[in-house]
C-alpha cells in the first residue's frame, strides 16, 4: 500500500510490478515512485461503494516484471480522503490523472467496473492521448435519467441517515449473483465488507456526482484505442444489453460475457475474467515507453489550486 498527497486529498493506492521491481514499496524515490523504466501500465478503477481491494485478484494475476498494475482508492473510499458534498466523474478522472502525473506515468491501459467504468469513459473524454486501451466492465455509457437522478440523490440521503449497513445488506444479491452468494461465501463476504466499510459521506458524494452523469454514447464512435467490454451474464445493474451498446458503438471493440457472474465478474468468476483480460492485454501492440516526467502538469493546469468539483473543468 502507498499514499500520495495531491493538494487537498491523500489517495491510497496499490502499485505493483513493472520492470526492475516485483515488490510493492521497493526502491521508492521521495515522491513515492519507482524507477522501473518502460513496460505496460494497467490502472484499475473500483466501483461504488467498493475500494481498491476488489482488484486484489487481478493485481496478483497481472502485476509482474513486464507489467505494472496501479489500483487507487478513489477519493471518499477506502483509505483515501473523504470530502462530503458532491464528487463528479470529472473530479475522479482528474484525481487519477494527477496520481499518474506524480508517478511519472504517461499512457496506460485503463480499466474500471461499474462507476469505475464511467470514470474510465470520462478520463478518455478528457485525456484520450493518455489512454492506450480501455477495459469497461459491468458499466454503461448512457446519461442519467431524471428518475435515476432522483433515485441517486435519495439513496445519498439514506446513506447519510442510516449508514452503509442496511444498503449493503439490501443490494448484496444484486452485486453478486444470488447463487454465488451461497456458492462463494468468501466473495460475498468481501463484497459485503467493502460496502459496509465505505464511508457514507464519500459514497453519498459520489452518488450525487453520478446523478449528473453526462451521455457518453455519442463519444463511443470516436474511441480510437482497443477496447474490451466485459459483463456478467446475470448482472442486474448493467445487463448484457448495456454492454452491447458499448461494444457495438466502439470501433472494433471486443465483448466478453462472463457466464454465471453478476455485477462483480472479476470476483465471482476470477479465472474466466482473468483469462479474458489477459488475452486482451496480450493482443495489444508493443509499447516503447510508459514513464515520463509530467509531475507538474496537473499543478500547472489547476494553477496551484486543489482538485475539487468546483475547480475542475
Amino acid at each position: 500500500m502507498s499514499t500520495m498527497t495531491l493538494h487537498d486529498i491523500t489517495l491510497t493506492y496499490d502499485d505493483e510490478g513493472g520492470n526492475g521491481s516485483g515488490n510493492e514499496g521497493a526502491g521508492r524515490d521521495r515522491d513515492g515512485d519507482r524507477d522501473r523504466g518502460g513496460g505496460e501500465v494497467l490502472v484499475l478503477v473500483h466501483g461504488h461503494p467498493f475500494d481498491r481491494s476488489m482488484w486484489r485478484p487481478q493485481i496478483e494475476t497481472f502485476a509482474g516484471p513486464g507489467r505494472r498494475v496501479i489500483a487507487p482508492d478513489l477519493r471518499g473510499y477506502g483509505g483515501s480522503t473523504v470530502l462530503p458534498g458532491k464528487t463528479t466523474l470529472t473530479t475522479f478522472a482528474w484525481d487519477i490523472a494527477a496520481l499518474l502525473d506524480r508517478l511519472g506515468v504517461d499512457r496506460v491501459v485503463l480499466g474500471g467496473l461499474s462507476m469505475g467504468g464511467q470514470i474510465v469513459l470520462e478520463f478518455y473524454r478528457l485525456f484520450p492521448e493518455r489512454v492506450r486501451a480501455l477495459v469497461l466492465a459491468d458499466t454503461f455509457a448512457a446519461a442519467e435519467t431524471e428518475q435515476g437522478r432522483v433515485a441517486r440523490n435519495t439513496t445519498a440521503d439514506r446513506l447519510l441517515r442510516e449508514g452503509m449497513g442496511p444498503y449493503a445488506d439490501e443490494v448484496l444479491t444484486k452485486m453478486v449473483a444470488p447463487h454465488n452468494v451461497e456458492a462463494l461465501p468468501a466473495v460475498a463476504a468481501h463484497v459485503r465488507d467493502m460496502m459496509r466499510g465505505a464511508p457514507p459521506e464519500g459514497a453519498a458524494a459520489a452518488l450525487r456526482g453520478r446523478a449528473e452523469r453526462p451521455d457518453y454514447v455519442g463519444m463511443l464512435a470516436r474511441v480510437a484505442v482497443p477496447a474490451l467490454v466485459v459483463v456478467g451474464s446475470e448482472d442486474e445493474f448493467t445487463p448484457v444489453a448495456d454492454a452491447r451498446v458499448m461494444s457495438d458503438g466502439i470501433p472494433d471493440a471486443t465483448l466478453a460475457v462472463v457466464e454465471g457472474a453478476g455485477h462483480m465478474p472479476n470476483l465471482e468468476r476470477r479465472a474466466e475474467f482473468d483469462a479474458v483480460l489477459g488475452a486482451f492485454l496480450d493482443s495489444l501492440p508493443p509499447i516503447t515507453s510508459g514513464v515520463i516526467d509530467r509531475a507538474g502538469d496537473f499543478e500547472n493546469h489547476q494553477g496551484g489550486q486543489a482538485a475539487s468539483p468546483r475547480r475542475n473543468p
